[in-house]
């Protein structure tokens, strides 16, 4: 029993999406193996998707984007998750495109839109946020990294970890601390673009337990120059107010990759029980097998119904932080339910890792932590009570 098209996709998104699953399956299905195992994609995959118009759908034409709307990048991120492939480009280009993009669109100089988007939307440039460290993470107060002032610009010092893109990206978005203020009101964003910055290493590309064909890493930062036209923003001391800007979106991208790896988990597992036979019978035809699925679809079905609503709040630019919370926190928490009550009925397959199945187990963990933790996404609900 389907619902049918989502309120919010109409048909020129529908012709988007076909477009995307046809991309996917012709350019980076084959080559996914290889990017498992190196754990991470080629560069060349980024060009290509450039190409195919799947790069900045929601930046204006004027800035060599798709010239769409969240709806078109939301289009493209669930249908990269929809291919399970440990949603690995998904994550990796909203961070670059929806995110990363958007920072620049929305406060950065028009010399920065010019100079910057056009190669994003092409491939050649590729974004990453660089917010947490080894010691603070959803925690801005905790944040070390120092951009001084400096004849012309910025000296930056200080290590990120757990990058997305982080051996990919050669336009890097830097949190760091430019005033004394205390907690977040001394932090700004600064750009560096890594490949004219001395000082600036790439870190080892981190071994995750899932999401294995998208790359994850530690970087450093040692007297990195970074010029004073890549601060983010008329003023330092403003990154607080931007990352927050974007956060509800964030969430919102979090929230539909959780509902889509709900509805693939109760697919796959349809799928499975009606041809697995067990004393005589399909594990299909077993009262608990039905039960449990019974239950999952309905989870599946009413996060549908949640994150479509919220969707349409947001492109209507009704979608509120707290709301969004509320999304990521619900859905990613019961994605991992799902998708651990659908694997139990693989039994020992299950836990192979080749199985679809056990590679949705392990990448949606990390769902529960980016984006803001679960704990956090509860404080934001909290505070708005």
């Amino acid at each position: 029993m389907a619902l049918g098209r989502s309120p919010w996709i109409d048909d020129e998104l529908a012709m988007l999406q076909e477009h995307v699953a046809r991309f996917i399956e012709a350019e980076f299905t084959p080559h996914v193996p290889r990017w498992r195992k190196d754990r991470m994609m080629d560069r060349a995959a980024w060009l290509k998707a450039g190409e195919a118009g799947l790069l900045c759908a929601s930046i204006p034409e004027i800035y060599g984007g798709g010239g769409g709307s969240y709806a078109h990048e939301a289009v493209i991120h669930q249908e990269m998750t929809r291919a399970g492939h440990g949603t690995g480009f998904g994550v990796g280009n909203s961070t670059s495109s929806a995110v990363v993009a958007h920072y620049i669109l929305a406060y950065g100089t028009e010399d920065q839109k010019q100079r910057w988007l056009p190669k994003m939307a092409q491939g050649e440039l590729i974004g990453a946020i660089a917010m947490t460290e080894p010691q603070g993470g959803s925690d801005l107060k905790a944040l070390r990294t120092t951009a001084r002032r400096v004849a012309g610009g910025y000296q930056i010092n200080g290590q990120k970890t757990f990058i997305s893109n982080g051996q990919n990206a050669n336009l890097v978005t830097v949190v760091a601390r430019t005033g004394d203020e205390p907690g977040a009101r001394g932090l700004s964003l600064i750009v560096v673009e890594t490949d004219q910055a001395d000082g600036f290493r790439r870190g080892r590309n981190l071994d995750k337990l899932g999401m294995h064909t998208q790359d994850t890493s530690e970087l450093f930062f040692d007297d990195v120059f970074a010029p004073s036209s890549n601060l983010i923003g008329e003023l330092p001391g403003q990154a607080f107010s931007q990352l927050m800007h974007e956060l509800a979106w964030e969430r919102m991208l979090v929230s539909l990759d959780a509902t889509v790896n709900m509805e693939r988990a109760v697919e796959l597992t349809v799928d499975y029980v009606r041809t697995r036979n067990i004393f005589g019978k399909t594990l299909m035809d077993f009262q608990n097998t039905q039960f449990v699925l019974a239950d999952a679809k309905t989870q599946a079905t009413v996060a549908r119904t949640f994150v479509d609503g919220m969707m349409v709040r947001l492109l209507a630019g009704e979608l509120d932080g707290p709301t969004a919370a509320m999304a990521k926190l619900w859905t990613t928490e019961t994605q991992c339910r799902v998708i651990d009550a659908c694997q139990q009925l693989f039994g020992g397959y299950g836990y192979m890792s080749e199985y679809p199945i056990a590679q949705l187990f392990a990448d949606a963990r990390v769902s529960r932590v980016y984006g803001g933790a679960s704990e956090i996404m509860k404080v934001i609900i909290a505070r708005a009570l």
